[in-house]
Order: structure tokens, then sequence, then C-alpha cells
């Protein structure tokens, strides 16, 4: 049978788990650095500034006053730290996920208990990938806010861990679990079940992976923003002039801080640039991971 025809699921026999890691760090890293600017700018939306010149209404104000006062360059500072995170962090995602996803029974034929399966393995993958990016994530959202004085990874790094110690780190590790568990059991499984859908014979389809992946994106970051939102509140806690928000020591803090600043729609803050981010890097992330998996396994 000609490769074309062959189920795409069914790697070839030798294939290991180094394969899925390798195609996931190309893919991690690809995903963070073509879409960097648009979280650059959900970022700065997400965060409660004093200051009118951080306050922004939409990302086309964004954009426009961004441009016109730091320059375009400025969306891209703290892109370091996610290249240098997101490929052990990603590979160590995709490697869990595929060796729980196997030993669950997610990778047979069928649909039977499949969405608890791929939801299980997504979990698990979630909170390994998540205690190593953590750090780098902090560095990134402190290099991403308006007027930071910080213009390389390791600047940030010293400085964070003398100010304000370890934690800074990991204050924020338990509020992103209670986001990304979800937000990747939710794109994992729907991810798996719309690529089934739409790719039932299982052969290797690029559009199903980018329409996939996008729809599983945009899905998950929508209904994991509230705790996003609450996320990047706790990581650039420390740059903040606002006595509560430094002190703040967790979500729970963190939720009421948000709840009597904004209300209900504190929680939606930043959320059309974080599904624009999710859906197109989403897309572009399980494009290249379907890809360089199969093409590292000689299979294309």
């Amino acid at each position: 049978m000609a490769v074309e025809d062959e189920e795409y699921e069914a790697l070839p026999l030798g294939v290991g788990v180094g394969v899925n890691m390798l195609a996931g760090a190309m893919a991690g890293i690809s995903e963070h650095a073509v879409m960097f600017p648009v979280d650059s700018i959900k970022t700065r939306m997400q965060v409660f500034s004093t200051s009118p010149a951080a306050v922004y209404s939409g990302i086309g104000n964004a954009v426009a006053r961004i441009s016109s006062t730091e320059g375009l360059r400025t969306l891209w500072r703290g892109v370091a730290s996610v290249i240098v995170g997101a490929g052990p962090a990603h590979a160590l995602y995709f490697g869990t996920y595929e060796i729980v996803k196997e030993a669950t029974g997610g990778n047979r034929p069928g649909h039977h208990k499949l969405t608890t399966r791929i939801a299980w393995a997504g979990a698990c993958a979630t909170i390994a990938h998540d205690a190593l990016m953590n750090p780098f994530d902090v560095i990134k959202q402190r290099m991403q806010l308006y007027g930071s004085s910080y213009r390389s990874v390791t600047q940030c790094a010293r400085s964070v861990y003398q100010n304000e110690g370890m934690i800074a780190f990991y204050v924020s590790y338990p509020t992103t679990l209670m986001m990304t568990v979800p937000f990747t059991a939710i794109q994992f499984s729907t991810y798996e079940s719309m690529k089934k859908f739409l790719n039932p014979q299982g052969t290797y389809s690029p559009l199903t992976h980018v329409m996939a992946g996008g729809i599983a994106g945009g899905v998950a970051g929508a209904i994991t923003t509230p705790l996003d939102v609450a996320k990047t509140l706790l990581q650039t806690r420390g740059t903040s002039d606002d006595i509560r928000i430094r002190n703040a020591r967790g979500m729970v803090d963190a939720f009421k801080i948000i709840w009597q600043r904004n209300g209900i729609w504190g929680f939606s803050r930043g959320l059309t640039p974080r599904v624009l981010t999710y859906m197109p890097s989403n897309a572009l992330c399980w494009l290249c991971y379907e890809f360089f998996s199969r093409y590292i396994a000689g299979s294309l």
C-alpha cells in the first residue's frame, strides 16, 4: 500500500517518543515566535496600570500607539525567553502527551472513551510543560510590559530573582495549572475529535491539522481567558505600583482584585487578542508537529 493511503496515526515501527519530543520542540518554537507580537498586546491589555499610556482600548489602538511611541520592534521584546523555554518545554509536553495517550488507549480505533483518554493525556502533558515553562513565561511578560527596562532574558531573570526571590517565578504556577490543564484538555480533545471528523480515513492531511488546530485553539483560549487574566496579574505583580497587586499571593487574591476593579468584564480582558493568538498559533503548532513527526519518522 502506498504511503499516502496508510493510516496516518500508524507511524512506522521503531519510532520512539524522541520523535514526538523533537517534533514538539520545533512546533513550540514555531508557534510562539510567529504569534509573539499579538501575545505582547494581549499581555498589555490584561495588566492593570495607572498610566494612561499603558491602557489600550483594542488591538488596533494598541498597535497604533505602540508603533508611534515605542516602535513595532517593541512587540518582539521578550521573544528570546519563549524561544529558549519553548523548545524543551514543548518537547516534554508532546513526549508526555504521546506516552500517556498510548498508555491509556487513546490511539486505538474508534471513539469509545476517546475524549476522556485524550483529555487525561493532555492534562498530564501540561503539568510537566508548565513546571518547566513558568519561569520563562514570567520573564517574557515582564519584558512585554509598557516601559520595561529589561533588554535581555538574563538581565530580567537576575533582577526578578534579586528583588523578589525564586517564588516570583512560581507564584502563578497553581493558577497557570488551573488554566492550562482545562485549556489543554479542551484543546487536545477538540483537536483529536475534529481531526477524526474532518479526516476519518486518517491519511496525512495538512489542511485537516490546520482547521482542527485552529478551532481547538480558539475554543480553549476563549474558555480559559479569565484564568489567564489572573495569571498575568500574578506574573507581573512585581512591576505594579499598586500595593494590593504587589502583595497578591495567589489566584484567589487575583480574582478578588479583578472583580473589584472591573467586575465581570475584567475577566475578559485581552479576550480578542488571546483568541486571535491561539487560533493561528495552535493551527501552526499542530501543522508543524504533525509534519515534523511524520518527516522525522521518514514516512512522508
